[in-house]
């Protein structure tokens, strides 16, 4: 494990930019920020709220799920950690960030004439749409109920797919981009819809015995752990963050799967793909505050074209 940055609060969602550096959010300092391969962190953008999880556009830009915002203490070891929902919350959005020049652009803060409540992680298509989870925000003695949405690019349209799902957080699609993955949080299990068209479910409602949604019940952990976002790897394997085990949780196709240890941190967020072949996991640990690049065993699935 090399460790690449340092002093990050609590970060996020980490892109592989291309040219050897990486972009992360920042929850705690609520920022867009880019890390170059010698460990120098540039602060890209000032976005407010709590920018959760990012994706490159065909653009250029970088698309950000902003929760709206987290409530942080600091432990008795020095660490920050999120403790629900700050008073001044208002809502959730979409952001769309010119990199270069640190520009921000709110597209998307209602779905269906409501407020998006908490978007946690987001996946871009070939079609020119975005994936994205809502878990909704934590309060003290209740929280809400998640949502999947799929939206446009270009600002032009948004809608919500599914609802309720308890917790969804990590979202990605597989190689062919047939099937849509989102990972929950609190069960630690890992969903799957098969996709008919561009932004379209095959089953978005279908409710029975297998699945309250619509999807297929790909993996269920049999021990106590949770899920945060994931990336996926060439061969259609699910990568995810998983916490308090403070690792990486690989979801093979067939259900299967594998754990890597992470050392450093009990929670491991997010990772993505980059470096030569896509064989280098770069990953989050948000309590320590660090970005580390890892070996990985197989290679990793690049952006989808448009």
């Amino acid at each position: 494990m090399r460790v690449i940055a340092e002093d990050l609060w609590f970060p996020e969602g980490p892109v592989w930019v291309g040219d050897g550096s990486l972009l992360v959010v920042e929850i705690r300092r609520k920022t867009l920020t880019r890390i170059f391969p010698d460990g120098r962190k540039h602060v890209v953008a000032e976005l407010g709220g709590g920018p959760n999880g990012a994706a490159m556009g065909p653009d250029g830009h970088c698309y950000v799920a902003n929760n709206g915002g987290f409530a942080f203490r600091q432990r008795a070891d020095g660490r920050w950690v999120t403790s629900g929902t700050p008073e001044d919350y208002r809502t959730g959005r979409i952001e769309r960030v010119n990199i270069e020049t640190g520009k921000v652009e709110v597209l998307y803060d209602k779905v269906d004439g409501r407020n998006i409540r908490g978007p946690n992680d987001l996946v871009i298509d070939s079609h020119g749409g975005i994936w994205f989870t809502d878990p909704g925000k934590t309060r003290h003695r209740d929280w809400d109920r998640g949502s999947i949405c799929y939206a446009k690019l270009d600002g032009s349209h948004i809608e919500e797919k599914v609802f309720p799902i308890h917790k969804p957080n990590g979202i990605g699609l597989s190689p062919d981009g047939n099937t849509l993955y989102v990972a929950e949080t609190e069960t630690a299990r890992l969903w799957a819809w098969d996709l008919a068209a561009p932004g379209q479910m095959k089953h978005p409602t279908a409710a029975g015995p297998e699945s309250p949604h619509g999807s297929r019940l790909i993996y269920a952990s049999s021990q106590y752990q949770r899920f945060d976002s994931l990336a996926v790897e060439a061969d259609g394997s699910v990568a995810i963050g998983t916490l308090d085990r403070g690792g990486i949780t690989a979801v093979r196709p067939d259900g299967s799967a594998e754990f890597t240890k992470v050392d450093g941190d009990t929670h491991i967020t997010n990772l993505c793909f980059g470096g030569k072949e896509m064989r280098k996991a770069y990953v989050t640990q948000s309590y320590a505050g660090r970005l580390v690049e890892i070996d990985w065993p197989r290679a990793g699935l690049g952006l989808f074209e448009v």
